[in-house]
């Protein structure tokens, strides 16, 4: 796995990846949402690869706080009235980002493959960069799969249960910020997402 010498070396690595990773899961969220009917992101200017457009203040401090482990951009606005089918697009929607991610990390693995076979000579610090840029977009997506608000796959799970859960997800989500925090804290998140992750990280790198 990747390795820096020091905090600054691991800036430099880490923000483009992390720039890039974020933008995009935050760009395919509005651009389906904009796809199925609501145009709120586009007209709020978030249906854009620009990464000021989709960069949340305390999200991008916790960034730099963490040691560029952790951190989160703008999330993007929906209004569900204006989708066609609100539950299965919402589904749709939320899905949208994580899965933009792991679509990325598959481009540069390609691309981190096809650099070794062909002996393109191309620097350790750019092949760090793909590297990282790998291993995030799969922390991210993974991460926001987890069925916990407000994540991703919070909107997931009530997309695909009955209606008449309704009410026992509306509590549920009421804990869920508390419920994230404690796992973030005690190192929770890393026992149930740590084995997809890393077992998906290494198939990509060793393809």
């Amino acid at each position: 796995m990747f390795e820096y010498d020091n905090f600054i070396n691991r800036a430099l690595m880490s923000i483009p990846a992390f720039l890039l990773a974020l933008t995009v899961h935050e760009y395919f969220h509005a651009w389906m949402a904009n796809r199925l009917g609501d145009s709120t992101a586009r007209q709020m200017g978030r249906l854009t690869l620009n990464p000021i457009a989709h960069l949340d203040v305390m999200g991008t401090i916790v960034i730099v706080v963490s040691n560029f482990t952790f951190g989160w951009a703008k999330p993007v606005p929906v209004n569900p009235y204006n989708l066609r089918n609100p539950k299965r697009d919402d589904l749709l929607i939320s899905a949208a980002g994580p899965f933009s991610n792991l679509g990325l990390a598959v481009l540069f693995a390609v691309f981190f493959w096809l650099a070794g076979a062909m002996s393109l000579g191309i620097p350790a610090p750019v092949l760090r960069i793909i590297d990282f840029t790998i291993w995030i977009n799969v922390v991210l997506a993974f991460f926001n799969l987890i069925p916990v608000f407000p994540l991703d796959g919070s909107h997931i799970l009530r997309s695909l249960l009955p209606d008449s859960m309704g009410p026992t997800l509306d509590q549920f989500e009421r804990v869920g910020p508390f419920i994230l925090l404690g796992l973030l804290i005690f190192g929770g998140i890393w026992y149930i997402i740590g084995t997809p992750i890393m077992a998906v990280y290494r198939a990509l790198v060793g393809f």
